[in-house]
């Protein structure tokens, strides 16, 4: 019985992908979390206290709302609790959303759109775009599905999978938060350090795994296995982050391409070191590529996750 919320909601988003149309409750902590941090600044001068209370408010809400609320529907009803989780689990998971927005950009690029591939690539990346050739935008948007792999689809299954639907939210609310606020700009080099180191430690275990899922799925999609655990072997600390460089280098070996290099943000640049060995010209397909690779990942995590959801609740008793 616990397994099934993981694979319904899994399911859901292969079919439907993210529900734009409705309440969002990823959106409802990016709100609470502006909302805490208007709140926290004006009452308390310490950046990094206010940061971090700001943390670990979010943290307690984000968890025992969904906790609570699952508690009393499965005392109420199994089968309510199920569908319950089930949606909560969707929510968590964006496999679908993420192969749609990046393949935006690969039918404005197919089409020679620059512009419009411009504008959809700026809806899943943080650097400017408008200074992006064709290669610099697939590169980018390669990038992106390589990342959030493990960021929006196989650690929140891994978190799902130790403690169910809230400690997925746990992981979102903190992932959110670094998303939000853990530049290491002016503003939020103080009061955003706890979120983001938090969020290190919380993707040090899931980057790396989703990284050898990545390597053993490219030897099934016909891509260069050998290559991709080479590079990741080499590269995968080539980011300012300790996570984010593990996915993207598998993906740079299991393709063939180069990946990282300087990007401007905000009108500056930022010098980033190179991930991967081109030996082959960068093309469109590469992001069609990368999804593949992306969703066999995510395959073969969502089995992983049943099982660990399962001896999980054998031996917790149920939980």
């Amino acid at each position: 019985m616990p397994v099934l919320p993981i694979l319904f909601g899994f399911i859901l988003d292969i079919f439907l992908g993210d529900p734009h149309s409705l309440p969002h409750p990823v959106r409802l902590i990016g709100s609470l979390i502006s909302r805490l941090e208007d709140f926290f600044r004006s009452r308390i001068s310490d950046e990094k206290k206010a940061g971090t209370l700001l943390c670990i408010s979010v943290l307690i809400i984000s968890t025992a709302v969904p906790a609570l609320l699952l508690f009393f529907l499965y005392k109420l009803n199994l089968v309510i609790g199920i569908i319950a989780e089930s949606i909560l689990c969707y929510y968590l998971i964006a496999a679908r959303s993420l192969r749609d927005e990046s393949m935006k950009v690969y039918k404005a690029i197919e089409k020679e759109d620059m512009e419009s591939a411009r504008l959809s690539l700026s809806m899943i990346v943080g650097r400017d775009t408008n200074v992006l050739d064709r290669d610099g935008m697939i590169r980018a948007a390669v990038e992106t599905v390589a990342e959030n792999t493990s960021d929006g689809v196989t650690a929140p299954l891994f978190y799902m999978a130790l403690g169910g639907a809230s400690l997925g939210f746990f992981y979102k609310a903190a992932n959110t938060m670094d998303s939000m606020i853990g530049y290491k700009n002016e503003k939020y080099l103080n009061f955003g350090r706890t979120a983001a180191k938090l969020d290190d430690i919380l993707n040090f275990i899931p980057s790396r795994f989703t990284a050898l899922l990545m390597i053993v799925s490219s030897f099934f999609l016909g891509l260069d296995g050998d290559g991709a655990f080479r590079i990741w072997k080499r590269d995968r600390l080539n980011h300012s982050s300790p996570n984010s460089a593990q996915t993207e280098a598998a993906a740079a070996g299991a393709l063939g391409i180069v990946l990282g290099g300087d990007a401007y943000y905000g009108g500056k640049l930022c010098e980033k070191p190179y991930i991967g060995d081109a030996s082959r010209y960068i093309e469109n397909e590469d992001i069609v590529r990368a999804n593949r690779l992306m969703y066999l990942s995510s395959g073969i995590m969502l089995i992983a996750a049943c099982v660990i959801r399962m001896i999980v609740s054998s031996v917790l008793g149920g939980f």
